[in-house]
């Protein structure tokens, strides 16, 4: 939707005489999070929404948010955290550890800007749910065409058993999982093993077994893990994605060989790339996943320009602010834009991503994404889902059915609600447990009446600032069971440890309030999975503003700000005596979304659009603008009796500038810009007719137009 300002009131400004609205897209200050803010400028921002709205095709499965509510412009989005700095291996919304049972709360992802709605704001549902044939996949991969998945982890691992006899066991869900909806055409992954290997017998056994899984391993030594992994990815970018910043105080001594890091980083991506090519065949796409691999676009690119490749960034994108701290940040990302498509969960991130290229490269947002070397970029958001049916079948399995009665009798006669989240700082435990505190401290007789089950999964161990987060949460808990705990009741029950599946379906099966407070979460999917399995239930969903989940879910649950402690303490209490009649209409509108939008659906858009978007923007070309047929608009335009025109500024109403430093004003703050002597007389009978309204959309900012335009 297209969200105008009141009208500009410049003294003396024909074009703001009457009813020109001016709007500003230019990325400061708030800007919505729809798609109208992705490109700003003069990207043919109307057509763009149009063309969402109005299409059939069945590709329009994209998220759309509204930013009616208070500070839904900030609303953000989309990791499944896939890339959280521990030794992960690939899960069914990114990665989980490789030790014990996999952790459904690492498909959490990880968060978004600041600010957003309030407790009960409503946000946009998604698009159409049609499918999109496989078929249509297969006339654009070629003969013989593959998907290659490259990600730093493989689906599988490598590990020896104590007698030296090398096993590959698969993790559960994962990219695998994901791919499903695109299981009609040859996968082929290619990641690190999980292991570092240097005997040259043992690598060549590994290549063998794996290629017979449609894996290629890249072996990385365990130096280079350390400093590419452990030292750029996780000490670095991970933090500094999710807005904690990069290190700091003591911590600047783990980043004080910077360059060795990134060195490090540049090696792995390089060998990665070398593994690809080794491998890739015409008719293959390549699809890149997260940060740990941001170079690897350009270098792929390198060595074949025609190389269909797509890049998946599973974590939030910074704001330019907050991403512009970066040392090497525009080497990173005009590494990102040699590729075809780039993506992200939400279209903050999206928004966030064009922000820093035009900001830091000078470069122009256009319909659909960045002009990038001549050619467009296309920049989308893609909502990853779950394998909701798989959550609906489960609770139909005996062993689930036995721990739900289970449950159900220690828990009876006390509601029940649930946290399940990566002992990590980004998930606002600390905020969740004070606010459950407040809430029990204003609502007497609540203490024995419900009660808190928070599954804190372990991550990094051995950091001290993930041991001091899990002492901190540790004393907390005693505190709040202590102060109203029972012989009979507590109201925290705490578990540091992951919970088998069966087990979690259970809980998610008979919790009333989930309950979820995440600082910077991109799009933690446990809200998705605690949805699908609430059929029977119709639990409410309590899910922080900062979790991409809330651009989707938004309308059915309670968004909160975590920080606010009063207020999550209030959405508590709502969401424990909510009426049975809400209770359903917002499970209803949650579920449907949910069961429509899956994580097999997120896998067959983007590889339609990778597919897509290489056809309709080849290497060293634009994207061609079909031109109105004035004839017919003219005729259209004498015969209405009301009209809206909305024109672009900037090569519309003005010369058409080439680079970002001549776009609006020169060093000394002049304007440069200047309205074309021909159309002010035009655009100024338009605004005084008073069956038209005018709307100028522009990237530049109102004093500016009003400059301009006066």
């Amino acid at each position: 939707m297209l969200h105008a300002p009141p009208p500009l009131e410049a003294a003396g400004s024909p074009v703001a005489h009457n009813r020109c609205l001016l709007r500003d897209l230019g990325g400061h200050g708030a800007v919505p999070a729809d798609p109208s803010a992705l490109y700003g400028a003069d990207a043919a921002t109307t057509q763009f929404l149009l063309e969402r709205i109005l299409r059939k095709r069945g590709t329009a499965r994209r998220l759309v948010t509204s930013s009616s509510s208070p500070g839904s412009s900030s609303v953000g989005a989309a990791d499944t955290d896939s890339g959280e700095p521990q030794d992960p291996a690939v899960s069914a919304h990114g990665l989980v550890p490789v030790s014990g049972s996999p952790d459904r709360a690492d498909r959490t992802p990880a968060a978004s800007g600041p600010g957003t709605s309030p407790a009960t704001a409503l946000h946009g549902p998604l698009e159409s749910t049609a499918q999109v044939p496989a078929s249509r996949l297969s006339a654009h991969l070629g003969p013989g065409g593959r998907i290659l998945i490259v990600a730093n982890r493989l689906p599988v691992t490598a590990k020896r058993d104590p007698v030296k006899k090398w096993e590959f066991p698969s993790s559960s869900g994962g990219l695998v999982s994901a791919l499903q909806g695109v299981k009609d055409e040859e996968l082929m992954f290619v990641g690190w093993p999980g292991v570092s290997v240097t005997d040259d017998d043992d690598q060549t056994f590994i290549k063998n077994e794996l290629f017979k899984k449609r894996c290629v391993p890249v072996f990385l030594n365990e130096e280079l893990m350390d400093q590419y992994y452990s030292g750029y990815c996780n000490n670095i970018l991970w933090p500094l994605f999710h807005y904690l910043g990069l290190p700091q105080g003591h911590k600047v001594n783990k980043t004080k060989d910077f360059k060795s890091q990134l060195k490090a980083y540049t090696e792995a991506n390089q060998m990665f790339a070398d593994t690809v090519c080794g491998i890739s065949k015409e008719g293959d796409i390549i699809w890149c996943h997260d940060y740990h691999l941001m170079l690897l676009p350009k270098l792929l690119k390198q060595f074949n320009t025609n190389m269909k490749v797509g890049w998946f960034l599973h974590t939030p994108f910074p704001s330019s602010e907050v991403y512009q701290a970066l040392p090497n940040r525009k080497e990173l990302l005009q590494a990102v834009l040699e590729a075809d498509l780039v993506g992200f969960h939400t279209y903050e991130y999206a928004r966030h991503f064009v922000s820093a290229c035009t900001s830091l490269l000078g470069l122009e947002g256009r319909l659909g994404g960045i002009e990038f070397k001549e050619r467009i970029v296309k920049v989308d958001a893609f909502p990853i889902g779950i394998d909701a049916q798989h959550f609906k079948e489960s609770l139909d399995r005996d062993a689930v059915k036995v721990k739900i009665t289970d449950f159900e009798s220690v828990f009876a006669g006390r509601k029940v609600m649930l946290g399940v989240d990566r002992l990590d700082m980004i998930k606002g435990l600390l905020q969740k447990l004070l606010a459950y505190e407040k809430f029990l401290e204003e609502n007497k007789g609540w203490e024995s009446e419900v009660v808190l089950v928070q599954i804190a999964v372990p991550t990094r161990t051995d950091v001290p600032e993930y041991q001091e987060l899990k002492s901190q949460v540790h004393e907390m808990v005693g505190r709040v069971n202590g102060k109203f705990g029972t012989f009979k009741t507590y109201p925290i029950i705490y578990l540091d440890q992951t919970v088998e599946f069966e087990a979690l379906c259970a809980l998610y099966a008979i919790t009333d309030v989930a309950l979820i407070t995440s600082l910077r979460d991109g799009m933690n999917l446990v809200s998705y999975e605690y949805v699908a399995c609430q059929e029977s239930n119709k639990g409410v969903l309590i899910l922080s503003e900062f979790a991409g989940a809330a651009q989707s879910l938004g309308a059915g649950a309670i968004i909160v700000n975590p920080w606010n402690i009063a207020e999550v303490a209030n959405a508590i209490k709502c969401a424990l005596d909510m009426p049975s009649g809400e209770r359903e209409r917002r499970h209803r509108h949650n579920y449907e979304i949910v069961s429509a939008h899956t994580a097999q659906d997120w896998a067959e858009n983007y590889v339609w659009e990778l597919t897509n978007a290489v056809i309709k923007a080849p290497l060293g070309t634009g994207e061609s603008v079909i031109g109105l047929p004035i004839k017919e608009v003219a005729e259209q335009y004498a015969k209405s009796k009301s009209r809206l025109l909305i024109l672009g500024f900037n090569a519309t109403l003005t010369e058409q500038v080439q680079s970002f430093e001549t776009r609006a004003t020169d060093q000394t703050g002049n304007t440069t810009l200047k309205l074309d002597p021909g159309l002010k007389g035009a655009l100024k009978t338009l605004c005084d007719n008073e069956d038209t309204t005018v709307v100028v959309v522009s990237g530049h900012g109102k004093s500016v137009l009003d400059e301009v335009t006066s």
